[in-house]
């Protein structure tokens, strides 16, 4: 068979299933039975379409989701992300638009100790917007900065998004999550020159109101309190990687147990936060290994039938240079976002994208962080960005989906432009890698 008519009969199939609201899990299970039996030999195809199934999900390199996400969600449950918040609050002072500012940095504080991005989104929404509409804020000062900051668990470590990207792109995962750290930093820097700028612009977007500031040396009091020793989940995450002392996966381990000590020293640990801990993360495990499966075996039906080879020795002598290449690659996954979640987007493109990557002699980390980087974009384009929909459930009653796209455009802008830089400049992402 052609390997054009494979690749419309799997993918095409694929896209009519989620297009008649089939839930994206079950369409891949049954695009992957319809496929196995047709192109890799009937019944016995379907025996051995299970047998990867299982090895898909019991590799190694996967344990860290499910310990980042534990760690991510006993954070937020047991109250320290509440006082991070609060002592950044304080050591902020009077400035302008100074909710903004506290939102972006909190966003990327916490960005660095949960890894998940709607977490982040629906923390701060819940916190941030109600005291900035209170405060005057108009909207798009208030909701724009949430959704750039929370975005930002994408590319900081420990993302779990990366790992996942990591494992079915077979990239370094340390490699790839430490890789994140610069540019991430450099991203919220963008975004609170943007803040400044739309405050310059319009005074009356975030007016400036009372604030009695501390004396300093309470300051540094709640610094070295409420915001130094989470350091200690920092280091036991990413300096852990950095320093070769712990694989991603013993560093899950290690965050998990520096949340559980500094809970239990601010007297924050309880039952119920552990086992909602637990219970979040084993809903998201579950459903994110049921997905890995199913692109398992649909990454091996496109390289069986051909369709995968077809189409690299097709993409290849289209004589497009390598940064074209990978123009329309971020282009596939900009346009992919706006209709699917990031999971689906990955176990759709990955097992066509990774053999062009290779072929082109791609960097693998500084490729897979451009992805990485796309697929941030792809949580706040309309109509179906997933964290447009966490912003519109805690946003002021009336607040519509537009309202929240058109907030979160200039931040979309600044995510443009860093992944510019970081085609132009490839050491953004390949420096910190390059020193573990």
């Amino acid at each position: 068979m052609d390997w054009t008519l494979s690749i419309a009969i799997l993918i095409g199939g694929l896209l009519f299933s989620m297009g008649i609201g089939l839930p994206v899990a079950l369409g891949f299970l049954l695009i992957n039975v319809i496929g196995t039996y047709f192109f890799m030999g009937g019944v016995r195809g379907i025996d051995q379409m299970i047998a990867n199934a299982t090895m898909a999900v019991s590799t190694y390199s996967l344990a860290p989701v499910p310990l980042f996400l534990v760690m991510g969600s006993l954070f937020f449950h047991s109250g320290l992300a509440r006082r991070v918040l609060d002592a950044i609050d304080v050591l902020i002072g009077r400035l302008p638009a100074r909710l903004s500012y506290l939102t972006v940095t909190s966003g990327t504080v916490f960005a660095a100790l949960s890894g998940s991005s709607l977490a982040n989104t629906g923390m701060l929404g819940t916190l941030m917007v109600p005291e900035m509409m209170k405060r005057g804020y108009k909207k798009h000062m208030a909701i724009g900065p949430i959704l750039g900051s929370g975005g930002l668990a994408v590319i900081i470590p420990p993302s779990t998004l990366a790992v996942l990207f990591g494992s079915l792109a077979r990239i370094d995962i340390g490699g790839l999550l430490v890789a994140g750290l610069l540019p991430g930093l450099i991203l919220a820097f963008l975004y609170a020159i943007l803040i400044f700028v739309q405050a310059k612009w319009d005074p009356t977007a975030a007016p400036v109101y009372d604030y009695v500031p501390k004396p300093i040396g309470e300051r540094v009091l709640i610094f070295c309190r409420d915001i130094l020793p989470m350091a200690a989940i920092i280091f036991a995450v990413v300096g852990s990687i950095l320093t070769g002392i712990a694989t991603p996966t013993e560093s899950g381990a290690l965050g998990i147990l520096a949340v559980g000590i500094l809970a239990l020293i601010f007297r924050a640990l309880d039952m119920k936060a552990v086992t909602t801990a637990v219970a979040d993360a084993a809903r998201v495990t579950g459903m994110t290994f049921l997905l890995i499966t199913a692109s398992s075996t649909f990454a091996q039906l496109l390289a069986f039938s051909g369709a995968s080879n077809g189409f690299v020795r097709w993409a290849t002598s289209l004589n497009m240079g390598p940064t074209e290449m990978l123009l329309v690659m971020a282009l596939i996954l900009l346009l992919l976002g706006m209709f699917m979640d990031q999971v689906s987007m990955m176990l759709i493109t990955l097992p066509v994208f990774v053999p062009i990557a290779m072929s082109l002699q791609f960097d693998m980390i500084w490729w897979g962080l451009i992805m990485l980087l796309m697929l941030e974009v792809s949580f706040t384009t309309p109509p179906f960005g997933l964290l447009l929909f966490v912003m519109q459930g805690v946003s002021p009653r009336g607040t519509t989906l537009p309202e929240v796209a058109r907030a979160a455009l200039p931040y979309i802008l600044c995510v443009f432009l860093l992944v510019g830089l970081v085609i132009v400049f490839p050491t953004l992402a390949t420096l910190i890698p390059s020193m573990m």
